[in-house]
C-alpha cells in the first residue's frame, strides 16, 4: 500500500470515528442537585438529571447509567436563562457603524436580520458566562412602524445556532416627535382589516369554486407576514407604553385573534387585569424606574411583581445596551427584592420567555433540550457563578474575551505591559 493510500485510509477511519463519536455523544448524569424544573414538578431536592444525545432523558431514575456522573453536592441546577429583545449577534461595538447589522432605514415587516447573525461575536461568550443559553435577538428596524422580525439562537457559538428564525413581527407604537400616535395605530388596524378581508374572500371563492390554495395568486412577502399574524403562526410583538395604547392593542388582539406580546408596557399595572384576562405576556425591564417620556410615567421597580400578582406572565429583559445582557440574573434578583415571587422571577427568564416566543427550551423536563446550568449557589445572588453549562447536551467553555484580556494584562512577562509571549 502506498503512503498516499495509507493516509487516505487513515483519514477515512478518522472520519468514521468522528461520526460515531458524534452519533453517540457521552451521556451525563447530574446527581444530588437542587433542581428548579420551572414546571409543575417544582423544586426537586437531591435530584438526578440525565442528559443524552442533546436532550433530557430522565429525572430521578431508579438507577443511574451514564458515561459521566457529576455530583452537584446540593448545588442549584436550572434551565438555561433566555435573554431577549437585544441585538446580540448583530452588533460588536455600538459606536462603530460597520459592526452594526440590526437596523436599516428602509427596513419593513419583511426585514429578517438573522441572515446577518454572527455566532462568533465576543458578546456571545460573555453573555453565556451569566448562565444564558439562548437569546431572542430583535432588530432596530427603520422608519416604518414595522421594525422587522425577531429570531432565536443558542449561545453555543456554532454556525447553526439560530434555531428559530423569523419568529415574531416587531412593531413600535406610541408617541411621535412629528405627527400623531393615531397614525400608526390606524395604519396597523387597516393592514389587519385589509388582510382579513382578502383571506375571507379567498376562502369563500375557494369554497365556491372548489379550488385549493394552488390556484390562488401568490401574495407579496409583506402580505404573507400579515397573513401569518392573522393565522396565529407567529406573535405580534408591540413596543407600547401608555395605557390607552395598550388597551387599543388588546382590542386588536381580540378582534383579529392575534398572538400578542407587549414590550415595555410602562403603564401595564394600570390595566393589569385586562392584560391578564387577555392572556398576553409582558416583556419588561425590571430596573426601569425613571420615565423616558410622557408615555412612561408609571415605571416602577415594583411593576414586575405587581403584574405577576395580577396573573400576567412576565418576561424579564435587560433594557439598554446589548453588552449588558449578562446582567439578566441580577435584574431578576432585583425584581424579587421588589416584590416578585422567586419562582415566578425564575420563570420570567426561562419558561415564560420560551412560551412568549414559541421556543422549545426553558424547562427541565424529560424530552426537553438539555439547555441547563449548574450554579455555585442562588443564581440571583451577585457572588454566584456558573460552574458548568450544557447547551443541547454539549458542555460549554466558560471563558470570554474579557477573561483573556485579564490574563493578558496581569501575566508577568518580559514583553511590555499588556503583552504576553
Amino acid at each position: 500500500m502506498t503512503l498516499r493510500n495509507k493516509r487516505f485510509k487513515s483519514s477515512l477511519i478518522a472520519l468514521a470515528l468522528a461520526a460515531a463519536s458524534s452519533a453517540h455523544a457521552a451521556s451525563v448524569a447530574i446527581t444530588n442537585a437542587k433542581v428548579h424544573t420551572v414546571t409543575d414538578a417544582g423544586v426537586l431536592e437531591n435530584a438526578t438529571v440525565v442528559i443524552d444525545n442533546g436532550v433530557i432523558t430522565a429525572i430521578n431514575p431508579e438507577s443511574v447509567a451514564a458515561d459521566q456522573v457529576i455530583d452537584a453536592n446540593g448545588k442549584v441546577l436550572t434551565p438555561g436563562f433566555i435573554s431577549s429583545m437585544n441585538q446580540i449577534g448583530l452588533v460588536e461595538v455600538s459606536a462603530v457603524a460597520h459592526s452594526r447589522d440590526a437596523d436599516a432605514k428602509k427596513a419593513d415587516i419583511t426585514f429578517d436580520p438573522s441572515v446577518a447573525f454572527n455566532p462568533k461575536s465576543s458578546l456571545i461568550s460573555f453573555t453565556r458566562k451569566a448562565g444564558i443559553t439562548a437569546n431572542v435577538t430583535a432588530p432596530n428596524g427603520g422608519d416604518s412602524m414595522f421594525k422587522g422580525q425577531t429570531f432565536a439562537a443558542k449561545l453555543n457559538g456554532e454556525f447553526d445556532s439560530v434555531f428559530s428564525a423569523k419568529n415574531g413581527v416587531l412593531v413600535a407604537l406610541g408617541s411621535e416627535s412629528k405627527g400623531s400616535r393615531a397614525t400608526n395605530l390606524l395604519a396597523l388596524t387597516h393592514k389587519l382589516e385589509d388582510a382579513k378581508k382578502a383571506l375571507d374572500k379567498a376562502a369563500k371563492m375557494a369554497a365556491k369554486n372548489g379550488k385549493g390554495d394552488k390556484d390562488k395568486k401568490e401574495p407579496k412577502r409583506s402580505e404573507q407576514e400579515i397573513n401569518a399574524l392573522l393565522k396565529g403562526e407567529k406573535p405580534l410583538l408591540v413596543y407600547v407604553d401608555r395605557a390607552t395604547d395598550i388597551l387599543a392593542v388588546l382590542e386588536l388582539k381580540q378582534r383579529f385573534n392575534l398572538d400578542l406580546v407587549l414590550l415595555g408596557a410602562a403603564d401595564a399595572p394600570l390595566v393589569a387585569k385586562q392584560i391578564a384576562d387577555a392572556e398576553v405576556p409582558v416583556v419588561m425591564g425590571a430596573l426601569r424606574n425613571l420615565p423616558g417620556s410622557f408615555d412612561s410615567l408609571h415605571v416602577n421597580l415594583a411593576n414586575a411583581g405587581k403584574l405577576d400578582k395580577a396573573g400576567v406572565n412576565v418576561v424579564l429583559t435587560v433594557d439598554g445596551d446589548s453588552h449588558n445582557a449578562h446582567q439578566l440574573r441580577f435584574d431578576a434578583g432585583n425584581a424579587v427584592a421588589n416584590g416578585m415571587d422567586y419562582q415566578e422571577a425564575l420563570a420570567a427568564v426561562t419558561a415564560n420567555v420560551a412560551d412568549a416566543f414559541n421556543l422549545d427550551t426553558g424547562r427541565i423536563a424529560v424530552g426537553k433540550p438539555a439547555d441547563i446550568v449548574l450554579w455555585s449557589a442562588d443564581p440571583f445572588e451577585l457572588s454566584t457563578t456558573v460552574e458548568q453549562m450544557w447547551i443541547d447536551g454539549e458542555q460549554q467553555v466558560l471563558e470570554s474575551r474579557q477573561d483573556k484580556l485579564r490574563e493578558r494584562y496581569t501575566t508577568s512577562s518580559e514583553m511590555p505591559r499588556a503583552y504576553t509571549k
